[in-house]
């Protein structure tokens, strides 16, 4: 084989990285691509990594021992967040937004991959220390913020469904009250989807009151499952006491003017 030269090398391995967040590769991996020692290839990784620190691109993390290897993780600084955060405020603060009933047309950001891609990257940030086996979401809204968390974290997404499908086999099915309202709404959930004993992660796009957090915690208990942590994109400021203690949100929305057509929102360093 034509021995490949560094540059190559440096462009593939990141590349590989990229692609993969959080996901450990030894170098014993790469010697196999390239056909080289591992010292050629801790090289290359140490230009990488300083790449990837002076542009402010994630990091790249080693793990030492025999069952390390290397991985990129993707997550923000704090003033990437607050930059991000506030690009967002600015797409959402426009009054064409508006929709009848105070609410807000976010499906064009939630649904642009690479918003939602930064979302979740912010979102994973929020998270980083926190330990957890998957990140759950509820259909259908939620569920490009939740996959892009998932992605970034390296951890499998689960969508808790309101309706049952023939394919989802036996499921667990849960009555819980909206917090805002107080309708009555169900959600369920397949009994392979989750291991009994399990970690969970709740991305959502939206919370009010906390009823749809709270009813997730509910149903995990019917799993044996643990919710260690709950994050929206975008929480509103009233009512002040929700039906979940502990939460984080990128985004505070205090009012939706309809009249004047503005919209009150600001992100979570703001508050």
């Amino acid at each position: 084989m034509k021995k490949v030269q560094k540059h190559d090398r440096i462009s593939v391995i990141t590349n590989i990285l990229t692609n993969n967040p959080n996901k450990i590769f030894t170098l014993t991996h790469f010697c196999d691509i390239f056909k080289c020692a591992k010292s050629t290839i801790s090289e290359d990784l140490d230009i990488i990594k300083d790449i990837f620190r002076n542009y402010e691109i994630g990091t790249i993390e080693t793990i030492s021992g025999a069952a390390g290897g290397v991985y990129y993780n993707p997550l923000m600084t704090k003033e990437q967040m607050q930059s991000f955060t506030k690009t967002l405020c600015e797409l959402i603060n426009t009054p064409d937004r508006i929709i009848p009933g105070g609410y807000i047309y976010t499906n064009d950001l939630l649904y642009s991959p690479n918003i939602s891609k930064n979302i979740g990257i912010a979102l994973a940030s929020l998270f980083k220390h926190v330990q957890f086996d998957y990140v759950i979401t509820v259909e259908t809204k939620g569920i490009p913020i939740a996959l892009m968390t998932a992605m970034v974290l390296n951890k499998p997404m689960v969508v808790v469904r309101n309706q049952s499908k023939l394919t989802d086999g036996t499921v667990i099915h849960m009555n819980y009250i909206t917090g805002s309202n107080h309708r009555i709404k169900t959600m369920c959930l397949s009994t392979r989807a989750i291991k009994k004993g399990s970690k969970v992660l709740f991305i959502d796009d939206f919370m009010k009151a906390g009823g749809t957090a709270k009813g997730i915690i509910d149903l995990m208990q019917e799993f044996e499952a643990e919710l260690v942590g709950v994050g929206v994109l975008m929480a509103t400021k009233e009512p002040r006491e929700k039906l979940v203690d502990d939460f984080k949100t990128l985004l505070w929305l205090d009012t939706v003017d309809e009249s004047n057509k503005a919209v009150d929102i600001y992100s979570m360093q703001e508050r």
